[in-house]
């Protein structure tokens, strides 16, 4: 027996990258063989192509299904699969297939014929409707991903959901396997490693920094930080706003941003771009407040590694956000930037409100601990294996 995942994409920095990489640590802690497969994935990645997928004889995945995913013709003139099928991998029905769910891919509409037995990690697809305004491309991609996700709801036995948002969202659309709740798994070893001293040199300085970290996606609301930062500078001009993360893919709104920025006439707000993880530890490290305005979460990672870095949390009541938060970090309910900008100003000034926050968010971090999260997917799986006799 194998255990297989499979994402439409791989890459470094990632967190369903990330995410993959733990389980497959917790897999092969099992004694189980295990891969993982993508259909994209960076330079040097140590991942496979999809196309290295090997089929059993006599599947029924039909010849378009086949040649689309791997752009070989594999069938004879019978249409049934020839007995050998690409390259290194043969599979067993007994085998596990772990499908990561998050976009639109053509594997949403063929994954059901695989001849596995099926699992989905459901990681929540952001509503198309945010990107309208600034990508025609990634809107279709996500209108896909939505009619990917309808179509798959009687293909998997089981489903795992990062959280209970997640989970209530797979029920709306149709889902009645079992679904289990597990929180990403997130290796907290790593955040123990250096940082980079270039990055915590320049902004350890006597300015307050808040910070975000999030790629620069219309779903995340930075326009809505930078106006509660524009607010929050008029009580402390010695402060800046720093925002972590990419704007591949979503140009166009990044560039606006900008142009609010200059709009506003204000100074210090850093945009990161990609950063590498040794840069991302030193602006946790440097960081007074993170600050979240994100309308849609269907975890958000970073929310627990600011827990871990001591950084008292506010966010916006939405999505997953007051799940992974439960009672620790303050939860706002809308987003006025003024009030916000006087919660950062007196949780920075109240130093007893402060350590209160960091307190609440360090016994919330322990539902997040590795050893726990870890232990609950071992279990999910190993129930697994034994329900369907595997």
């Amino acid at each position: 027996m194998k255990i297989i995942q499979l994402l439409p994409t791989v890459s470094y920095g990632d967190a369903i990258s990330n995410y993959a990489f733990a389980i497959k640590k917790v897999i092969e802690k099992m004694g189980i063989d295990t891969e993982i497969y993508a259909e994209i994935s960076g330079k040097n990645m140590p991942v496979r192509n999809i196309s290295e997928m090997e089929f059993l004889s006599n599947s029924d995945i039909s010849k378009n299904i086949l040649f689309n995913m791997t752009g070989y013709n594999t069938i004879n003139d019978n249409n049934i699969l020839s007995d050998k099928i690409l390259y290194n991998h043969n599979i067993s029905r007994n085998d596990i297939l772990i499908y990561h769910m998050s976009t639109g891919s053509d594997i949403n509409f063929s994954i059901n014929k695989f001849p596995y037995n099926k699992i989905m990690i459901y990681h929540n697809i952001t509503p198309p409707e945010f990107f309208r305004p600034y990508s025609r491309e990634l809107f279709t991609l996500i209108n896909y991903g939505y009619k990917g996700l309808e179509y798959l709801n009687n293909t998997f036995s089981l489903c795992i959901a990062d959280s209970e948002y997640n989970k209530t969202q797979l029920i709306e659309y149709g889902y009645k396997c079992n679904i289990k709740v597990c929180p990403v798994l997130i290796p907290f070893r790593k955040y123990k490693s250096s940082p980079d001293i270039s990055v915590f040199e320049r902004y350890s300085d006597n300015k307050t920094n808040i910070i975000f970290v999030g790629r620069i996606a219309p779903n995340k609301k930075h326009e809505d930080i930078i106006k509660t930062f524009y607010f929050y500078k008029k009580i402390n001009p010695e402060s800046r706003l720093i925002l972590v993360g990419s704007w591949a893919g979503t140009e166009i709104y990044y560039e606006r941003l900008k142009k609010y920025v200059e709009m506003l006439n204000l100074k210090d707000v850093i945009f990161t771009g990609h950063v590498d993880f040794s840069e991302i530890i030193s602006y946790y490290r440097v960081a007074d407040i993170f600050l979240c305005m994100s309308e849609h979460e269907g975890f958000c990672v970073p929310l627990v590694e600011a827990m871990f870095f001591n950084v008292p949390i506010i966010a916006l009541d939405a999505g997953a956000v007051p799940e992974t938060l439960g009672d620790s970090g303050i939860i706002i309910p809308d987003n006025d930037p003024l009030r916000t900008a006087g919660i950062i100003h007196e949780i920075l000034t109240d130093e007893n409100l402060r350590q209160n926050i960091i307190n609440s968010q360090r016994n919330r971090l322990r539902d997040f601990s590795y050893r726990k999260t870890s232990g609950m997917l071992k279990k999910i799986l190993t129930d697994f294996i034994k329900d369907e006799n595997i």
